[in-house]
Parts: C-alpha cells; sequence; structure tokens
C-alpha cells in the first residue's frame, strides 16, 4: 500500500495536539504539588483548554478562510508550539491556565480543517477511515505522549514535559509544510452555507450526542490517576503503564470505529456507546482487582474512542456540502464534553462520593449518547460523503 504522506503529516500534527490534551491528566498530581493547589483545581487545566478549544473552534476557522488551507495548518501549529513555550516558561498557576488557552486556540480549526482535508485525501468510501487515521495521531500520543509526559514530569518536573511538546510542534510544523499539497482557500459564500447548516435538527442532535460521549470519556481520563490511586494503590509508574494501556485501546477502538463507520455510523455508534456504558458500571465493581481494573480499563478505552470518527463524520455528512466549520465546532464539542467530564468528576469528588462514583457519572453521560443516537431516524448514519467540499 502507498504510504500518504499528507495524511502522515496530519497525523504527527494530531499527535502534538493530544499529547498536549492528554498530558496534564498524568501530570495533575505533580502540578497540584507544584502550585499548591486541589487535584479539582489543577483539573482547570483541562477544562480550560477545553473551554478554549470551544471558543477557538468557529473564531480561528472563520478568521482564516482567506488563507490556503495547507497554510492555515501549519500557522495552527505555530500557535500550538507557542502556547506550550508559554506553559513551560509559566511562573504560577494563572499563567499556566492562560498559556493553556492559547495552546487550545490551535486544537478545534486543526482537526476540523484537518478532518475535511484527510477525508479529501481518498476516495468517498474510505472516508471516515481517512479520517480515523488522522485521529490515529490522538491513540499514539495517550498510549506514548501521554505516558512520556507523565514519567518525564515525575522524574524531572512538568516543565520538561511541555518543553518536549513544544520541540514536537516545530517537527509538525515542517511535516505539514513539505508533505501537504497546496490546498486553495475557502470563498466567503461557503461561511454563510456553513452556518446554516449549524441549525438543522440533524446537526444539533450529531453535536450533542459529541458533548455527551466525549463527556463520558472524560469524566474518567481526567481523574485516572488519583481513580487508580484510590482504587488499586498505584504508584506513578503503575500510572503510566496504565496510561499505556488506554493508548492501546483508544488505538484499536479508532481503527475498529473508522473501520464499521464507513459501512454504517449509528450502528457503530450504538455498539461502541453500549459498552462504554456498561464498563464505566462495570469499573468500580473490579477495583479490588488489579488485573481485572486493568482489563476493564483496556476495554474502556476501546468502546471510548470508537465513538470519535463516527461522531466526526456524522457531523461532516449532516453538513456535507459544507462541512469546514461544522466540522471544527464538533471539536468544540468534543472539548465541551471533555469540559463536562472535568466537572462532572470534579464534582463527583468535591461531594465526597468517593472515586469510583467517577466512572457511574460518566456511563450516565453515555447512556444519554446512546439515547440521542436511538432516537436518530435509520437512514440518518448513512455515508454518502461524495457531496461533501473540500
Amino acid at each position: 500500500m502507498k504510504l500518504n504522506f499528507p495524511l502522515l503529516a496530519l497525523t504527527v500534527g494530531a499527535f502534538g495536539i493530544g499529547t498536549t490534551e492528554f498530558a496534564p491528566m498524568g501530570l495533575l498530581p505533580v502540578v497540584a504539588e507544584h502550585f499548591s493547589v486541589s487535584i479539582p483545581t489543577a483539573g482547570l487545566l483541562i477544562s480550560s483548554y477545553a473551554f478554549g478549544v470551544m471558543a477557538g473552534a468557529p473564531i480561528m476557522t472563520i478568521g482564516v478562510r482567506h488563507l490556503p488551507r495547507h497554510m492555515v495548518l501549519v500557522g495552527l501549529m505555530a500557535i500550538f508550539t507557542l502556547g506550550n513555550l508559554l506553559s513551560f516558561c509559566a511562573p504560577d498557576f494563572t499563567v499556566l491556565l492562560i498559556s493553556r488557552v492559547v495552546t487550545s486556540f490551535s486544537h478545534g480549526a486543526f482537526f476540523g480543517v484537518g478532518s475535511v482535508v484527510a477525508a479529501a485525501l481518498v476516495p468517498p468510501e474510505r472516508r471516515a477511515s481517512a479520517v480515523a487515521t488522522m485521529f490515529m495521531g490522538l491513540t499514539l500520543a495517550a498510549i506514548v505522549g501521554s505516558p512520556l509526559c507523565t514519567w518525564i514530569g515525575d522524574s524531572w518536573g512538568w516543565r520538561l514535559a511541555f518543553a518536549v511538546i513544544t520541540l514536537w510542534g516545530l517537527v509538525a510544523m515542517l511535516a505539514l509544510w513539505l508533505a501537504l499539497p497546496k490546498l486553495p482557500a475557502e470563498t466567503p459564500a461557503e461561511i454563510r452555507s456553513e452556518f446554516s447548516v449549524l441549525v438543522r435538527p440533524t446537526v444539533l442532535r450529531a453535536l450533542l450526542t459529541t458533548v455527551l460521549g466525549a463527556g463520558a470519556m472524560f469524566t474518567l481520563l481526567t481523574y485516572i490517576a488519583p481513580v487508580l490511586q484510590a482504587g488499586i494503590a498505584a504508584t506513578p509508574g503503575m500510572v503510566t503503564a496504565v496510561l499505556v494501556v488506554i493508548g492501546v485501546g483508544f488505538t484499536v477502538g479508532n481503527m475498529l470505529g473508522g473501520r464499521f463507520a464507513d459501512r454504517s455510523l449509528k450502528k457503530t455508534l450504538l455498539v461502541a456507546l453500549s459498552a462504554l456504558v456498561g464498563l464505566l458500571l462495570v469499573l468500580p465493581l473490579v477495583m479490588g482487582s488489579t488485573v481485572a481494573t486493568i482489563g476493564v480499563i483496556f476495554l474502556w478505552g476501546m468502546a471510548a474512542f470508537a465513538i470519535v470518527s463516527p461522531v466526526q463524520m456524522q457531523v461532516m455528512t449532516a453538513a456535507a456540502e459544507a462541512p469546514n466549520l461544522a466540522a471544527s465546532i464538533n471539536i468544540g464539542a468534543f472539548n465541551l464534553g471533555n469540559a463536562l467530564g472535568a466537572v462532572v468528576g470534579g464534582t463527583v469528588i468535591s461531594a465526597g462520593l468517593g472515586y469510583n462514583w467517577v466512572s457511574v457519572a460518566g456511563a450516565l453521560l453515555a447512556a444519554g449518547a446512546f439515547a440521542l443516537t436511538l432516537a436518530a431516524p435509520a437512514n440518518e448514519g448513512a455515508t454518502d460523503t461524495r457531496t461533501m467540499t473540500a
């Protein structure tokens, strides 16, 4: 099979963004200790990033429409690099929060524009798989990037972790610059078209499904380190190892989700979301066993990421004639879900309910996403993207 270098370059960029998104989850204990803040307060590093993605996705997508898309993607990665450099230099927790917001402004537009570009690089029947390939950068970030940052943070300090991410940003900029074909800018007419499709019931339902599905994932993932420490007395080294296991689960789930979504978006989402509900409910029951806990977490990772490319394609399909802004808004919806998950999990912890209830709360969000998908018309999951504009 011929290697698709432009798609590989998008994956390299996605790996960097995924690493900076996931890294604070494993670094929460050391960051909280360094700045003398609580774990829920340190969790603001995740929720502030998520809210920045939500705000930045439409702003950046609209603001850069006059530029060629290959230049847009390189420029967004430059913002990513600058934000992580600011994180490395942050003198206090407030500046660190600000740096996360700066970094987040590249996220939504990169994955939104990148998803449409990825889909345009392959035949129509392989577009869900192409989007899944780009999102593979996120899963590899979970396998390699996030655990590596956790290990670096525990061994040499959290600042060095952000320094490594900054260097990767420079690599990603070079890869995108060299590999992407020349892609023209969008026309003003497409802006009006994309805004009009955002209010369609099918698009709104898809976006809400994304919010609840991502919320279910991040309710647990945000607090995975303290959950493991409380549930199975996990050491920092064990937390790093479990993050690798989660990343492997993400990777397998992402591949399966993209492959089956090429056949049916709705069926793929129903199966993945039902599995997500069940596994989140089972997790507290197996916390007495380290092996069983890790096994359930692996399967949870599969189910959690099996929904990623299907929900992205669901929005792009619903807005097939003008998907760019809709795709970027959906990345914002992902991160609204991330913020929702962080808030829900933090509320459970702050209320004194115990770490076991964190995953139960996530199961309720996943059940909501399942209900929305089940209520959708049978033909809403069609994957005919031939009218999609690149």
